[in-house]
């Protein structure tokens, strides 16, 4: 089991905690912009960058993934607490207390019972319009923000575009002008000068601003009052009804969270040639949502911006995690009044730049060139997403991914084979073929399992092929298992049909390349008896055209 903070050491001590200082710098404006977004006090933000960043970077196996709310996590927070409380409330920020323990206890399952494979049933479609069109969603929210218009932050994707579109002739001119210095050094800086902390520059600078020339008397809204002081121990005391009302969105946040976490911590690992452990990935996942929600926060997912920043900034292990974690402590005991006069439009700006790549642009134009079934998964998921809710998004998700599965396994690849076991001509075509592997002996592959979406299309390719064979050209028909690995009942009951339509038409049956526990499981389904079985084609061709 790798140890904590695993490729430490003197050498690299200095760069690791100079990438924590950067990462400090980082994640305190874009977590105390995540918290507005799901409708918390900062503190919630920052809350989560203490006890649950110190317990996950203790824990999990990657050396460099950055644990952390992101901005999806904190749209579907809002859009799913937000029907049944405030936002800004007691009872929502309680609700949201019990989601993130809901979404721990989830990781914790998961990672027990090594399901994390349940995730990987959501594709890049699915991710690029499900995060896609929560991006959206929040990107109005932080537009008004920075135009100084006041709406409904909790409200419908719709409500919200009617809410900016009849608030804009409120529009705050010196909100308007933060803003939009804000987003130009944050592009530009982002361009020519990454490795500056440009999020904590904006803030700064715009802070000093509005100090200095009391813009918040000319209506420029700016973060206010922040309570200082540690994160304290908490539980959520709710009834039994509300903790199920939030198992669908917590089911969620985990989903989403394990497909994005699992697969950034691998490619990291892989790209820097260190092992990682998805279930000790999801453990770590699970402890710290825990700790999230029993220390004032929210659900804690995986930051893909945050990790790549630190991978850049050189850093192989998780001591940056715990000098943010330190950090952000000694902000709430000594420094929560510098935070006091952050101008909101500022904050606006810092994440609306965050999240404009979540939109997915390149991501959908790639789909449109490379597939359009794909985009279209990924264009019905973004829609369902903003218009009808986060939830409905992820279940449409969910079945959309089942459909496309359907669609390839019901069409696998089924080749008539050569003698030299290359593919001669596909049987997938409705037309037929007239292709034989040798005189009198035809042997077709399947490169998938046989189940109840492909069973009766096999059987039906097959019969293609021989009645497209002149007439009594083919006596024989070997079977190329090397592709099946399982057989499920209906499959079984079409293969019978078929063995009993080849006895009908006198055309032997046999089987190559068959793997023992699919052969095993053939016996128990009684579609295999006495049919030969052969180690390979070439040697079924032989045996089966000397008998001519």
């Amino acid at each position: 089991m790798q140890k904590p903070l695993a490729g430490l050491n003197g050498s690299n001590i200095v760069r690791e905690l100079v990438a924590g200082v950067t990462l400090l710098a980082i994640a305190i404006p874009l977590n105390i912009g995540y918290a507005q977004i799901a409708g918390l006090p900062p503190t919630a933000g920052l809350y989560a960058l203490i006890v649950p960043t110190i317990l996950y970077a203790l824990i999990v196996s990657s050396r460099q993934l950055v644990a952390s709310p992101d901005a999806a996590a904190a749209a579907l927070v809002a859009s799913s607490i937000g029907g049944l409380a405030v936002a800004g409330s007691a009872d929502y920020a309680t609700l949201a207390l019990a989601q993130a323990i809901l979404c721990g206890g989830m990781f914790l399952l998961l990672a027990f019972f090594r399901l994390g494979f349940l995730a990987n049933f959501l594709s890049k479609p699915i991710l690029v319009g499900f995060v896609g069109g929560l991006a959206l969603d929040i990107l109005v929210s932080q537009i008004a923000k920075m135009l100084g218009v006041t709406i409904d932050s909790g409200g419908e994707f719709v409500d919200k575009v009617v809410g900016l579109v009849s608030g804009i002739g409120t529009t705050n001119l010196i909100s308007l002008a933060i803003s939009v210095i804000s987003v130009i050094v944050l592009l530009l800086g982002k361009r020519f000068a990454a490795a500056v902390p440009w999020a904590l520059v904006v803030l700064v600078v715009a802070t000093l601003v509005v100090v200095i020339a009391h813009l918040d008397a000319a209506g420029v809204s700016v973060l206010g009052a922040v309570p200082a002081g540690p994160p304290a121990l908490t539980w959520p005391i709710i009834d039994w009804k509300t903790w199920l009302l939030l198992v669908p969105s917590a089911i969620a946040l985990t989903l989403v969270t394990t497909a994005e976490g699992l697969l950034v911590s691998r490619s990291f690992g892989e790209k820097r040639d260190y092992p990682t452990s998805p279930n000790r990935d999801l453990l770590a996942f699970g402890v710290a949502n825990v700790a999230a929600g029993a220390s004032g926060s929210f659900a804690v997912g995986s930051s893909t911006s945050r990790t790549a920043a630190m991978d850049s900034a050189g850093s192989r292990t998780q001591l940056p995690s715990l000098v943010l974690a330190v950090g952000t402590l000694l902000l709430l005991l000594f420094g929560t009044a510098l935070l006091a006069d952050i101008p909101s439009p500022a904050i606006g700006a810092i994440v609306g730049v965050a999240v404009l790549p979540l939109l997915g642009i390149r991501d959908f134009i790639a789909l449109w060139r490379a597939d359009r079934f794909e985009f279209a998964i990924g264009a019905v998921c973004f829609l369902v997403t903003l218009f009808v809710g986060s939830i409905p998004g992820i279940v449409v998700a969910f079945v959309l991914a089942l459909i496309n599965l359907a669609k390839r396994a019901a069409n696998p690849a089924i080749d008539v084979l050569g003698s030299d076991d290359d593919p001669q001509s596909s049987l997938l075509e409705d037309a037929p073929v007239g292709s034989v592997t040798a005189p009198g002996v035809i042997v077709v592959r399947m490169a998938a399992p046989l189940f109840f979406a492909n069973g009766t299309v096999f059987s039906d390719a097959v019969k293609r092929a021989i009645t497209a064979a002149p007439d009594g050209s083919v006596q024989h028909l070997v079977i190329d298992m090397e592709g099946v690995t399982d057989v499920d009942v209906t499959a079984a009951e079409a293969f019978e049909s078929m063995t009993q339509w080849l006895d009908d038409n006198d055309v032997t049956l046999g089987f190559s390349r068959l793997r023992p526990p699919v052969a095993d499981r053939m016996r128990h389904l009684g579609i295999l008896g006495d049919q030969q079985v052969y180690a390979t084609n070439r040697s079924a061709i032989g045996a089966l055209t000397e008998t001519r």
